[in-house]
């Protein structure tokens, strides 16, 4: 008769055996898996070594390229931009590159007008009325608003105000005087839509350099791309232009001026101007643009024509 003493040794027995091969499983299996584990550790910490390797390898050979790219500029800029007026205007988001742009600039002999930098106040599609306001209150005698776009664009508007007294007129139009161009600054300045000395604003510019960055992701990201875009549009129509960008892709200004047929045929981007490689071609990009009237795309971009512009002997 099977009475409970015959149950517990039953399970005992079973637990013991489970217990058993347990024991027995772990043995035999214990040395090939830890060998394979160990295996799979080492390899995964030699690759580890390798790639920080790598990294530390194109970090070195980027540091090179950029001292290099400093050297090569004391060679080739000096003298190359002696004589000519330049104005540098910067957007937020190119900031952090302006200072090695403008010091390319310099190198070459560029006597740089002045630098005018747009606040993030100035493509808030939020004020685009304020701005078309301060176009029409800003304007003075000889820098009037007659012939500013009137479309509505708050931000092409004063955009072509600010070209008309930061640029050489054309050719049968008076001169603004240095009184209005510093007192339309100084509207824009006090305003909060731009920083610049108005004071060290010396003159009229033949040219401009937009130092711009990466495209916007913002909620308005559309709408403050475009307006940069509405930006380099009024200046282009007054005088030359190189932009001096980070990227080329994204809806940035570099990627839309080189999509646009009728942009690219009038305004040079650079798209690695953050290097110092990309603002040695800045310069060298400029001086095409005011030596032969001519536009190009460069940089290390899959849309960038070469990396640097065929300059006449």
């Amino acid at each position: 008769m099977i009475n409970f003493r015959y149950h517990v040794v039953s399970l005992t027995a079973v637990f013991l055996a489970l217990a058993i091969g347990l024991v027995v499983g772990t043995a035999a299996l214990n040395g090939p898996v830890a060998d394979s584990l160990e295996g799979q550790v080492t390899g995964l910490r030699k690759d580890n070594q390798n790639w920080r390797q790598t990294v530390s390898n194109m970090e070195k050979q980027l540091g090179m390229e950029e001292k290099f790219a400093e050297e090569m500029s004391q060679v080739f800029l000096p003298g190359t931009l002696t004589g000519r007026r330049v104005v540098v205007l910067s957007l937020p988001n190119g900031r952090d590159h302006t200072e090695g742009v403008l010091k390319k600039l310099q190198l070459g002999g560029a006597t740089i007008t002045g630098r005018v930098d747009l606040q993030d106040k100035f493509i808030n599609p939020d004020n685009n009325s304020n701005l078309l306001e301060l176009a029409v209150t800003a304007a003075r005698p000889t820098a009037q608003t007659t012939g500013l776009p009137g479309n509505g664009h708050g931000v092409e508007t004063s955009s072509a105000l600010l070209a008309s007294v930061l640029l050489d007129r054309s050719q049968g139009t008076a001169p603004v005087s240095d009184a209005d161009r510093r007192a339309v600054l100084a509207a824009y300045n006090n305003a909060g839509y731009l920083t610049t000395d108005s004071n060290k604003v010396t003159g009229s510019a033949e040219a401009v350099v937009v130092v711009s960055g990466q495209p916007y992701v913002d909620k308005d990201s559309d709408k403050r791309d475009e307006s940069v875009v509405k930006i380099a549009e009024q200046f282009d129509r007054t005088g030359s232009i190189v932009v001096a960008g980070n990227g080329s892709v994204g809806g940035n200004l570099v990627s839309v001026v080189r999509g646009d047929p009728v942009l690219a045929q009038t305004i040079s981007t650079v798209d690695n101007a953050n290097t110092g490689q990309g603002q040695l071609v800045t310069s060298l990009a400029l001086v095409q643009q005011l030596t032969e009237k001519k536009a190009g795309q460069y940089g290390v971009g899959d849309n960038a024509a070469s990396l640097l512009p065929r300059l006449p002997q």
